[in-house]
This record gives C-alpha cells, sequence and structure tokens, in this order.
C-alpha cells in the first residue's frame, strides 16, 4: 500500500480530500500516563499545588485536537464537531488512563485529532505533577477506533 502523503516524486504534500464524499467521521484514541504512587497519591488526593490536575488536562486534550492542523503538517483543518475526553485514575499503573472521542462529518477522519487530545492531555499530566516525579511515563497511545469514510471500520 502506498503512503497517501507522498506524491509521486516522493515529495510530502497535503492529500487532496476534494473527491471524497461528506460522510460522518468518528476516532477513538488511548493512552496512559505511569507515575510512582506517591504522585498518584497527589493527583487522587487533589493535591497538586498546579490545581485540579483531571480537569485541566481534560480541557487541554479538547484544545489539542481542535488545534491539530497547526501542529502537524499535513492534516486538514476540519470543522470537529464532538471532542470529549475521560481521564481515569487507574491504580494498577499506578497512573492515569486516558481516553479520547472526536467526530466530525467532512471528507476525511478524525483520527490525528483524537490521538493529539490523548497526547496533549497526558502532557499536561506531566506539566502539572513534574515538580513531584519527573521519571512518569507516557505510553500507550495508539487509536482504537475508526469510522467512516471509504476505508470503513477499524476496532483495535
Amino acid at each position: 500500500m502506498a503512503l497517501t502523503h507522498f506524491d509521486q516524486k516522493g515529495d510530502a504534500h497535503m492529500v487532496d480530500v476534494s473527491d471524497k464524499a461528506v460522510t460522518s467521521r468518528i476516532a477513538t484514541a488511548e493512552g496512559f500516563v505511569k507515575m510512582a504512587q506517591a504522585t498518584f497519591d497527589i493527583i487522587s488526593d487533589g493535591r497538586a499545588k498546579k490545581g485540579d490536575v483531571l480537569g485541566v488536562a481534560r480541557l487541554a486534550g479538547i484544545m489539542g485536537a481542535k488545534k491539530t492542523p497547526d501542529l502537524i503538517p499535513l492534516c486538514h483543518p476540519l470543522p470537529v464537531t464532538k471532542v470529549a475526553v475521560e481521564l481515569t485514575l487507574d491504580p494498577d499503573l499506578p497512573g492515569v488512563h486516558i481516553a479520547a472521542t472526536v467526530k466530525t462529518t467532512g471528507q476525511t477522519g478524525v483520527e490525528m485529532e483524537a490521538l493529539t487530545a490523548v497526547s496533549t492531555a497526558a502532557l499536561t499530566v506531566y506539566d502539572m505533577c513534574k515538580a513531584a516525579d519527573k521519571a512518569m511515563e507516557i505510553g500507550g497511545v495508539r487509536v482504537t477506533l475508526k469510522d467512516g469514510g471509504k476505508s470503513g471500520r477499524y476496532e483495535a
């Protein structure tokens, strides 16, 4: 399968989606921030010096999804119709599990927006807690669902 973001000469370019049908599109993505137990306890007890870690990270994830074409050079600007970001404390990590859902009606999908939402939320958790734990690990960022458009449905 050929990569769509390269032309016949091998130069990077924005894919022409003008002939694609406008359809409802959805994508979900997930990831995590693993941290020390003491850092997990600070978040779960609401003792972070910078404030509500999960609330601020949720908003950052939503903002990140909306800014995706400003960050990823070949992404199309899309009329995002929904962004939902859920952050869940996971004592088994210990850390925070992050899930994002993005929807649009358009000519291309929103996988990059969902991935950006998760990544931005994870980076915000790190930023808000780095004074307590510089060894936090961000990982597992992946698309878990993509639906709509010519290529159909993908589920991880």
